[in-house]
């Protein structure tokens, strides 16, 4: 009988994180320091306002293990698209340009050569997103990062700052029953999950295959299927934004599908029904694999832990279908309708005949 495997038996527990999340209400009395007003409570994160009308959105994100997923491949040169993909895809859910981007590199070596590979992908992941790097700092400390490769450990954390004005704000209120939400392809797992992934897929991690095996379905090396860098949605959300009436932007990263429960705190008595999934060849590969060394990962956790297939996604009104599927084409994105709001609380997932309740 095969033992279920979970993101908490990787080392990610949701029930601990939710639990140690408490400790963000003694932020709330640093908000009466906000010099122009009030701060705005968002599904997602909180903006404050800079002069009339206009408010500045703040956001840090790393790419936690993916990292290891780098070193494996001996490939560093695209971390960095991850580091700003991860930042500024946040930074947009309220509809911020973003502005600047800023990197915290903690290294076990400042060796030149990496910081070169790893200054390559910030520039790119940044030029994507249409951002300047004015700032940032690599810091030496071998005592606390030792990584997969001796001299070549590192973790790596972006901030990001936008701006957006009152009028063109998302602030995931006024969502109704009737609803859509359309999904932005993902180009894979992104960064988020790689804990799960490694443990079933790679060897080095007590998984099956070796990292550089190119297997049939994938059609290239599997580490590197696995480094592909986190989609940059920058520009396509923007545009959209700019032409659309957009409810509610949800960037599908920790806790996936769950994190639209956020949107039901601020649109009270709806809920989700999400029933169009065809994921990448890479989401079965876990899920089949992990059944091959004598584990399970349920559905459920799969949408728990994972993008499957869709990285960002939209609730809108049903009348802008066409025009955001349409504006999304012309940036080369592939986008689809993947699921309704519901009148009643709850997540659900329809997926290869079977209904899944994930909350």
């Amino acid at each position: 009988m095969p033992r279920k495997l979970s993101y908490a038996d990787a080392g990610v527990d949701r029930r601990l994180r939710a639990e140690s999340k408490k400790a963000l209400r003694f932020l709330r009395k640093t908000y009466l320091m906000s010099h122009y007003g009030e701060v705005v409570q968002l599904p997602y994160g909180n903006i404050f306002p800079l002069g009339r009308n206009r408010f500045l959105d703040l956001q840090i994100e790393g790419v936690g293990t993916k990292v290891l997923i780098a070193q494996l491949a001996g490939k560093y040169d695209t971390i960095g698209i991850d580091g700003v993909a991860m930042a500024v895809n946040d930074v947009i859910r309220s509809g911020a340009k973003p502005l600047a981007v800023a990197d915290n590199i903690h290294a076990q070596l400042s060796d030149p050569v990496l910081v070169k590979e790893w200054i390559k992908g910030l520039a790119k992941g940044a030029v994507e997103a249409g951002c300047i790097v004015p700032s940032g700092e690599i810091g030496d400390v071998p005592d606390l990062i030792k990584g997969l490769v001796e001299g070549k450990g590192f973790d790596f954390v972006v901030a990001a700052v936008g701006e957006v004005s009152e009028k063109r704000l998302i602030s995931g209120r006024n969502i109704k029953a009737d609803d859509i939400v359309i999904g932005m392809q993902s180009s894979g797992v992104h960064s988020n999950g790689i804990s799960l992934a490694r443990r079933v897929l790679f060897q080095q991690w007590g998984g099956k295959y070796e990292p550089h095996c190119v297997l049939d379905d994938i059609g290239r090396e599997l580490v590197l299927e696995v480094l592909e860098p986190t989609r940059i949605y920058v520009k396509p959300l923007l545009a959209i934004a700019a032409e659309c009436a957009i409810k509610g932007a949800v960037h599908i990263t920790g806790d996936a599908y769950l994190k639209f429960e956020r949107l039901s705190r601020f649109s009270k008595n709806v809920g989700f029904e999400f029933n169009n999934f065809n994921p990448q060849p890479i989401f079965k590969l876990i899920q089949k694999t992990a059944s091959e060394i004598k584990r399970k990962i349920a559905d459920e956790e799969m949408f728990k832990t994972f993008n499957m297939g869709w990285g960002f996604a939209l609730v809108a009104g049903k009348a802008e279908k066409d025009k955001i599927i349409d504006i999304l084409a012309k940036f080369g994105v592939h986008a689809e309708q993947i699921g309704n709001v519901k009148a009643a609380k709850g997540i659900k997932v329809l997926y290869q005949g079977k209904k899944i309740i994930l909350k």
